[in-house]
């Protein structure tokens, strides 16, 4: 598919127009064409297992997205959370196409397993996903299970930064038939953390706004079969 070429317009408008899509960030205006294929490209088993992935990114995205706010510097007119897809997807894509392809078949996936194959794959590839890059600070990659601290070490200096990893405690299931459920999550190390008021996270515990939602201006946009993120590709 090709990458249409973002044009700011300087007017502050969204909405679709004629096969033309505008869009708001950072203050500007863009517009963008319209993908349009037709609907039997997607309902091959190979677009069903993307659309799956891209899913349970999102999902992994919004479950995180409070520290990746603190710990991910945006790239132009991007978010820390798109810096942090453009830097992953590769792995996250290969941690769970295994998920994926099991919910293809029709089972549902929880945010349980999604973070259980993420973590089994970064424990396996060590160098694959960062948690943590930031202008300034050396770089932090995940090598298990969430940790319940990062801690980012300046690049000069001996300046020392200690995120407190504090997520939503909320759970959310894909289930067969497309839909998405949300209950209380209680599958990670943070679980004591989220009974006992999580939201003193370094000052983010306020950081709730309206891009907590996927696709909603602080996580990566599209529709899961394209692979795209706007404005910041790395």
């Amino acid at each position: 598919m090709a990458q249409i070429k973002q044009v700011g317009i300087g007017r502050k408008s969204s909405g679709t127009i004629d096969g033309i899509t505008y869009y708001v960030r950072g203050g500007v205006t863009y517009a963008r064409s319209t993908p349009s294929m037709p609907a039997s490209v997607y309902n091959t088993p190979e677009a069903k297992t993307r659309q799956a992935i891209f899913k349970m990114i999102q999902m992994h995205l919004k479950y995180h997205l409070r520290t990746i706010r603190q710990t991910f510097t945006p790239k132009g007119n991007g978010s820390p959370s798109n810096r942090y897809y453009s830097l992953n997807s590769k792995g996250l894509t290969a941690a769970l196409t295994p998920l994926a392809e099991l919910y293809a078949a029709g089972e549902d996936v929880t945010i349980t397993d999604v973070e259980q194959a993420i973590s089994d794959y970064a424990a396996e590839h060590p160098t694959s996903i960062k948690i943590a890059s930031k202008s300034g600070y050396s770089e932090v990659y995940l090598t298990g299970p969430w940790p319940e601290t990062i801690t980012l070490n300046a690049l000069s200096g001996d300046s020392t930064v200690i995120i407190i990893v504090n997520e939503l405690g909320e759970q959310t299931t894909i289930n067969a038939d497309g839909t998405i459920t949300t209950g209380t999550y209680s599958g990670n190390q943070n679980e004591n953390q989220n009974q006992n008021g999580g939201d003193n996270s370094g000052g983010s515990g306020t950081d709730t706004g309206s891009g907590d939602n996927p696709g909603g201006g602080d996580t990566p946009s599209g529709n899961g079969d394209g692979g795209n993120e706007e404005g910041d590709q790395n």
